[in-house]
């Protein structure tokens, strides 16, 4: 397809639903800021699929798509934010992180908590035992029924998956 063709399939998209989507998502989000945001956001993800000119038949159903997928990631992101802001409320203020250090920690975060929600579901509970409930990895074993050497591999390979994410 070329790229006027492309760009006039967008543009059709967009003007033809883009006033719904930002109802349907303020609906779900409850504001109309983050739902513009949000709006915008499945426009550019359309675009950067290059799929919107396959759309003529069932155009919302896609952008739905999309867009439910920008919604639990916000979810996920305003989640990860308020954890944050509870575990520094406590620090006296010139301890606390910098905004700017901030939006970088929250960034990490994500990042980690994406890495953690691909890991295989064994991995990511043996990971989060050892690291969230303090369990040793014989207690971990004991627990799960399986090998040190299969839990700390397993835990290894969480460490190193956390540490590439943090970077």
């Amino acid at each position: 397809m070329s790229g006027l063709t492309m760009r006039q399939a967008v543009h059709d998209l967009y003007t033809e639903h883009h006033g719904w989507l930002k109802s349907w998502l303020a609906r779900k989000l409850g504001n109309a800021v983050d739902a513009a945001d949000l709006a915008h956001d499945t426009f550019l993800r359309l675009i950067a699929s290059q799929r919107a000119a396959a759309l003529r038949d069932e155009p919302r159903a896609l952008i739905t798509h999309i867009a439910k997928g920008l919604v639990v990631d916000h979810w996920r992101r305003r989640d990860v934010e308020q954890a944050y802001l509870e575990a520094i409320a406590h620090l006296p203020e010139p301890q606390a992180p910098s905004p700017e250090a901030g939006l970088i920690i929250v960034e990490t975060l994500m990042r980690i908590d994406a890495m953690l929600s691909g890991l295989p579901v064994f991995t990511r509970e043996v990971f989060l035992m050892a690291q969230l409930d303090g369990c040793t990895l014989a207690e971990i074993a004991l627990h799960t029924g399986k090998p040190v050497i299969t839990v700390r591999r397993h835990v290894q390979k969480a460490l190193v998956g956390c540490m590439v994410a943090a970077q």
